[in-house]
């Protein structure tokens, strides 16, 4: 009860934590972007006041280039001001000799006409644009018709006879404030930004004057500074609703709390359904009757072995119980169980704690040792092999065996599926062999036949009478598969090795030279025409390379693995005569 209701307080004090930091970097996040977005219009709109403040300056260069084409004269002032005028203009003027003497429109400006550079407020700023060769701004400065205007002087210079620069005086022109960039500023504020713009009061000083700016408060502006001339501007711009999204903040510290509000409920639930959670994992990954890995988790904790540790040898193996359809049909199902489960027991308690072990399914187990090479792996198979292993029956031991193959990574496996095909093959050549024992895996194996090609061989062993072989059927590749006990004992080969080593694996390499081509080409002369394979008589080679006189009669299967392979029944040639002579005599 303590636990069910402490880990939820610990989940909700720990909630509150990442609630506050989600909305600590939100609110970071937001501020930057606000911030980001508010640099980006402030440029932006900084930069079109610029160019419109400048668009009314150029009307001062207009002039300025009339009066160089004219050797100093402008004919017509009043009408060509008149065309060039705009509404954010409020006059133009001249000033030859830096004195104010046309001004358009004159009515209302006759107040203009003075002396710059000697006027008190106008004299230092004139003669700085005279003597630096720059524009000038100054203002702003209100109109006697009401109204803010900035008075912008050009100062015009033109060569004597002599080819002598010689200062001719002014082209001027008073822009309305803030007419001149009006579009600017109401598109600024029409997405919801507080605005100011400032700019030096003459080029030496580092003080600002604004020019124009909105009702609302300044809060940590972000500007955009430019130049014109040599005065510098600043445009300043910041939400209008502040750098904070309050509106999302709220949004979601509800959210998040409603979250976690959910997730404290949930935590009780989950707590009763744990341990009943883990029980079920632990039965999803286990063979419940032997209580080590099924193949599921077997093969995910050794892909997962081999993927950590690629450098790494492992072993792995695969094992069943001989004759085990035998145990479950002369014992019952119950007692072939509990061979299975003294089996695993037996494995459990042999091979070390860091081995995994798993059942297939059926009578079928696996295994994969960790950091071992075949020399290793071969002392510590066989000696598991070689411990009895029973199970009771009605009070009495019975006992039974295995046969186990086993291949190395990555000495013949590059990966873990490759590596249980491997030993799966291992496994099956055991069979082979007479079972009860182990095998590694070698060159040459083919993995992957045993459920195709071994129940097949063992009806064929247990149920056919006589020497038999099985071989591909093929003209140019007659490759030798397998040869019963009864061939072998016949033709004098002690094992299966032998006999696959003294003929190659090739079936013509049991045909006497002087017969093989006769007896290939009248095999295949009836398999070609349609009909049976009939009997057919030769001298096959025996071991110790005597030839015995056989008859022998074949048949052919179609194959998963191989396809097309011929089971070949073999008689003694000499022992048939005998015993049908003997019948005929009686």
């Amino acid at each position: 009860m303590k636990k069910k209701t402490l880990v939820p307080l610990i989940i909700f004090l720990l909630g509150i934590c990442l609630v506050g930091l989600i909305v600590y970097k939100t609110d970071t996040h937001e501020k930057a972007e606000r911030h980001t977005t508010a640099q980006l219009n402030a440029t932006t709109y900084g930069e079109r006041i610029k160019n419109e403040i400048i668009s009314g300056i150029e009307i001062t260069n207009t002039l300025e280039q009339i009066l160089t084409s004219e050797d100093g004269e402008i004919n017509h002032f009043d009408t060509i001001a008149e065309n060039i005028i705009s509404g954010s203009i409020a006059s133009i003027q001249l000033a030859p000799d830096g004195i104010v003497t046309d001004i358009y429109p004159a009515n209302g400006n006759e107040a203009g006409k003075i002396d710059l550079l000697h006027d008190k407020d106008r004299k230092e700023i004139s003669c700085y644009a005279r003597d630096h060769h720059t524009i000038i701004t100054q203002g702003p400065f209100e109109f006697k018709q009401g109204g803010l205007g900035i008075a912008v002087r050009n100062p015009v210079y033109l060569k004597d006879e002599n080819g002598q620069e010689y200062f001719w005086g002014f082209t001027i022109v008073i822009l309305r404030i803030p007419d001149i960039f009006s579009d600017s500023i109401d598109a600024i504020s029409n997405f919801g930004y507080e605005y100011r713009l400032s700019k030096t009061d003459t080029p030496w000083s580092d003080t600002y004057t604004i020019i124009e700016q909105s009702d609302g408060e300044m809060i940590h502006p972000v500007s955009y500074s430019f130049t014109i001339g040599e005065e510098n501007w600043i445009f300043e711009v910041t939400p209008e609703n502040g750098w904070r999204n309050t509106t999302l903040i709220a949004i979601i510290i509800g959210f998040f709390t409603l979250i976690l509000l959910l997730l404290c409920g949930l935590t009780r639930m989950w707590l009763v359904s744990k341990e009943n959670k883990n029980k079920f994992q632990i039965l999803a990954h286990t063979d419940s009757l032997t209580n080590i890995h099924n193949r599921y988790r077997f093969d995910e904790l050794a892909e997962e072995m081999i993927d950590k540790n690629p450098k790494e040898h492992f072993i792995a193996a695969l094992l069943d119980i001989d004759d085990f359809k035998f145990i479950n049909d002369i014992y019952g199902h119950v007692y072939g169980d509990r061979a299975l489960k003294n089996l695993a027991d037996n494995m459990k308690a042999f091979f070390p704690h860091d081995v995994v072990l798993g059942r297939n399914g059926g009578d079928e187990f696996c295994i994969l040792l960790p950091n071992y090479t075949f020399k290793e792996a071969e002392e510590l198979f066989q000696e598991f092999t070689k411990i009895p292993k029973t199970f009771t029956y009605k009070g009495k031991e019975y006992p039974f065996y295995i046969s186990l193959g086993y291949a190395e990574y990555p000495t013949f496996a590059p990966n873990y599926a490759q590596l249980m095909r491997c030993a799966d093959a291992a496994l099956y050549e055991i069979k082979l062999h007479g079972k009860n024992g182990c095998m590694a895996y070698r060159k040459g194996l083919q993995s992957g036949v045993r459920k195709q090609l071994g129940f097949a061989f063992k009806d064929i062993a247990e149920h056919l009478p006589g020497a038999f072989i099985i071989y591909k059927a093929d003209k140019k590749d007659d490759e030798l598969f397998y040869a019963n006990h009864e061939f072998l004992h016949m033709t004098g080969y002690k094992n299966i090795d032998e006999f696959f080593k003294l003929t190659k694996k090739r079936f013509r390499n049991l045909i006497r030279e002087d017969e093989q081509q006769q007896i290939e080409s009248s095999i295949w002369e009836q398999i070609d025409s349609g009909n049976e394979n009939d009997y057919i008589h030769f001298h096959l080679r025996k071991a110790d390379g005597s030839y015995l006189s056989v008859l022998d009669h074949g048949r052919i299967v179609e194959s998963p693995q191989y396809g097309r392979v011929f089971y070949v029944l073999f008689m003694d040639w000499e022992d048939m005569h005998i015993h049908y002579k003997d019948k005929f005599s009686e």
